[in-house]
């Protein structure tokens, strides 16, 4: 699982980082079917949280178990630096969300580098919410968009309008997977869509999460 070390929310002032449940959902899906995981970030260490994430109205089952979780919490405190990471270690890679990745990830040679390599040898991709973002520079085998032709959701441009956001995020993930050729689609605004294109899953916002996980973990099989 590879998360944003960003935590600035463009020059607003305000803090942004990773979103709290598109973390805690996933790591409680692949640890409770017994997964091995790994957590790295491009600075490594601590990433920062999107205190909104935090708040009490954007409170979950899983979130709560986070909070209850020492050694979860630990884990999470100590990511490994990404470009240690060598993906031919892993079975999947799986990106949470929250604005913070539109900054660092989305351009981050080490990201494209992983997921290049862990799609062109067949193992699942994941990302939800504003993480596709992190397919903003990847190409396939042929030098081609990795999403063109693709199957593909993120976070969408009505959503992204009801937070706010729109003129502070350095580009719209609805937009930008257009612009690459992916075969854009969302579903009703903060409900749960997951599209699946081969070993390429992508969740539209945070109540995708768990379900975005589950498709990664059934092509595991």
């Amino acid at each position: 699982m590879i998360l944003t070390s960003h935590d600035q929310l463009g020059d607003t002032g305000n803090k942004t980082g990773f979103w709290l449940e598109e973390f805690t959902s996933p790591y409680y899906v692949f640890k409770d079917a017994g997964a091995e995981i790994t957590l790295a970030s491009p600075k490594g260490g601590q990433p920062p949280l999107d205190p909104n994430s935090d708040g009490d109205d954007a409170q979950t089952e899983t979130t709560q178990r986070f909070k209850d979780d020492k050694a979860a919490q630990e884990h999470l405190a100590s990511t490994k630096v990404l470009s240690d990471i060598n993906p031919d270690d892993y079975d999947a890679v799986f990106y949470p969300g929250g604005h913070g990745p539109l900054w660092d990830l989305a351009e981050s040679a080490d990201s494209k580098a992983i997921i290049e390599s862990m799609y062109q040898a067949n193992k699942p991709v994941g990302a939800v919410c504003h993480a596709p973002a992190v397919f903003k520079n990847t190409s396939d085998s042929q030098g081609n968009a990795l999403v063109s032709g693709k199957k593909v959701t993120g976070f969408s441009n009505s959503e992204e309008a009801a937070v706010e956001l729109t003129d502070v995020v350095p580009f719209l993930v609805e937009d930008m997977l257009q612009q690459k050729g992916g075969n854009y689609s969302k579903g009703n605004d903060w409900e749960s869509f997951v599209q699946i294109d081969g070993n390429l899953i992508t969740g539209q916002n945070p109540a995708s999460s768990a379900e975005s996980a589950k498709a990664v973990l059934a092509q595991l099989g």
